[in-house]
């Protein structure tokens, strides 16, 4: 089995931390969009320095697929080093008043302080980022209300910075999806590629569907078994082969189609199948 490395670093990326830089000096809050299934592998740890100057919110998008206790502990935590956040999923239409709310609520200081120069009305230029496929785009058209951001379940959709002005007294400065070069913990890319954040074709998907199996069932016991039908104890290769029993996934000499169980697994997993899943904890 050939071996997987998970690092995705295309060269527009160092391109876009460059423009992202450059881009700040024009806005008043910086919106992180992570990723509620797993809140700390998907924050580029970038973001922190660069927007370091800037009002914060983080917005942990798709919170419907993931684990509600553990995602309360991650607010607590990140409200405890003193980020305002807040949990949606971002193609739900209340998605917007929330982020219209807290980005008012987290900028009161800067509102504050215009009205005393005489400035009322002013929309607040808020900068959107994050890394590929937590959502980003998403969150922009819910909250314009219409679909004027590219958007696409592949990594790496949006590539230029765009702004997009919106009626709520807020105007959004889409980024490009930001990964780093490598990353110190290897679990952090295989959480990412899991979830869907790095390209599948870059990926040996049987693999990570034996690693992804392998840290599910010590966060949630018995759930893959239950699910797939497989015994109590099960390996990762044979949850994967009662998946593919289960789904019909045979080829023609009976035997299962290990790649294509492999790749619903994983798809189990990213759509919600599989339950509601946090596979991290602050």
């Amino acid at each position: 089995m050939a071996g997987n490395d998970y690092g995705w670093y295309p060269g527009h990326m160092t391109k876009s931390i460059r423009a992202i830089r450059e881009e700040l000096k024009l806005v008043d809050l910086c919106i992180e969009v992570i990723d509620a299934r797993v809140p700390l592998s998907s924050r580029n740890p970038d973001i922190d320095g660069l927007a370091k100057d800037k009002f914060r919110l983080i917005v942990m998008n798709k919170s419907d697929l993931a684990d509600e206790s553990k995602t309360k502990a991650w607010s607590d935590h990140f409200r405890s080093v003193g980020i305002e956040t807040l949990s949606l999923c971002a193609k739900d239409k209340k998605a917007s008043d929330a982020v219209k709310k807290a980005a008012v609520s987290v900028c009161r200081e800067k509102i504050e302080r215009d009205k005393k120069r005489g400035i009322v009305g002013r929309p607040i230029r808020a900068m959107v980022c994050g890394i590929p496929n937590v959502g980003k785009s998403t969150l922009i058209n819910t909250i314009t209300g219409k679909a004027p951001v590219r958007t696409g379940n592949k990594p790496g959709v949006t590539r230029n910075n765009q702004w997009v002005r919106t009626n709520a007294g807020i105007d959004l400065l889409d980024t490009p999806g930001l990964l780093w070069p490598k990353y110190e913990d290897k679990t952090v890319g295989m959480k990412l590629a899991s979830i869907g954040s790095v390209n599948d074709q870059v990926i040996n998907l049987v693999q990570l569907a034996g690693e992804s199996i392998i840290l599910i069932e010590k966060l949630y016991p018995g759930r893959l078994s239950e699910k797939y039908n497989a015994p109590e104890d099960a390996e990762p290769a044979e949850i994967i082969r009662c998946a593919g029993v289960r789904n019909g996934l045979i080829l023609k000499g009976g035997e299962v189609d290990v790649q294509r169980a492999s790749e619903l697994v994983l798809s189990d997993l990213r759509s919600g199948k599989l339950g509601k899943i946090t596979l991290e904890e602050p």
